[in-house]
């Protein structure tokens, strides 16, 4: 690897730094501990809320903040709290709503993850348990709070057999520019942020407020979401399992998450920090 010791190395979670299983295996925590050690920050952009955040509480640096739901959200993870919130205000949701059904019918499932947790329409599928006394309605718009960190969408029917990619395609044709769509890779799951909010545009203030460079920060993801990271940090890092659109971007492909790939990564930035110490 060329270019220096970053700063700062930003790593999205699921299909990245986890294992398949969703867990963090025994050398990355020992590679996030020594990049700790060694002064190099490393900071977790995931599209997950901030109440998933419970298994890897303990690997955050001593900063203490993960980004969360697609850049909509900073969160100071030892208590799990909102610090900031880069919402979609109540009214637009309900117009993304209304373009949502038009789009895709009655088969159109919403949800809502807020700051204040979790709220779904009657019949949307989560992929993950749904917390006890999460509020319900037939509408998202009746269980709305006053900002929507992400917008999520389901659909059955027909469209239930196409490509998750042209899926999240329609979904985006449908919001037009109300908002900002974008993928994870959970199939079927359309995630809809604020307008211009990405993992990039959270990361680059937070980096900014450290005195942190773009081309100080190395980044490291596998599915579109991640796109929008990769091309500002200095360097853009791919596993070998991500998204085709992701490994075209990507300035080096590492290993993928069920070989490590991030913490030999950081395993070579404490290497190098370590021989210029």
């Amino acid at each position: 690897m060329t270019h220096g010791t970053p700063r700062l190395v930003a790593t999205d979670l699921d299909g990245t730094l986890l294992r398949p299983d969703g867990t963090v295996s025994a050398r990355a925590a020992a590679a996030l501990a020594a990049a700790e050690r060694a002064g190099v920050d490393v900071v977790f952009v995931t599209a997950r809320p901030h109440r998933w955040l419970g298994p890897v509480a303990g690997l955050v640096g001593s900063h203490g903040i993960a980004i969360c739901a697609n850049g909509a959200s900073v969160v100071r993870v030892a208590s799990r709290t909102v610090v900031e919130e880069h919402g979609i205000g109540a009214a637009v949701v309900a117009r993304l709503a209304e373009r949502l059904r038009a789009a895709f019918g009655p088969t159109a499932r919403l949800a809502a993850e807020s700051s204040a947790g979790f709220a779904q329409e009657h019949g949307f599928v989560s992929g993950h348990p749904v917390p006890t006394r999460s509020p319900q309605a037939a509408r998202i718009e009746a269980v709305l709070t006053d900002f929507t960190l992400k917008l999520l969408v389901r659909t059955g029917g027909d469209v239930a057999a196409e490509s998750h990619d042209e899926f999240v395609a329609r979904v985006a044709a449908a919001v037009g520019d109300l908002a900002t769509v974008s993928s994870s890779g959970a199939d079927g799951l359309g995630e809809i942020a604020a307008r211009g909010v990405t993992k990039a545009t959270t990361l680059a203030a937070w980096a900014a407020g450290r005195g942190i460079a773009p081309d100080e920060v190395w980044a490291v993801g596998d599915a579109p979401n991640d796109l929008p990271m990769l091309t500002w940090a200095g360097r853009g890092f791919a596993v070998a399992n991500a998204h085709p659109a992701v490994l075209a971007v990507a300035d080096e492909v590492l290993a993928t998450n069920g070989d490590d790939g991030v913490a030999a990564l950081l395993e070579e930035v404490v290497g190098r920090r370590r021989s210029t110490a």
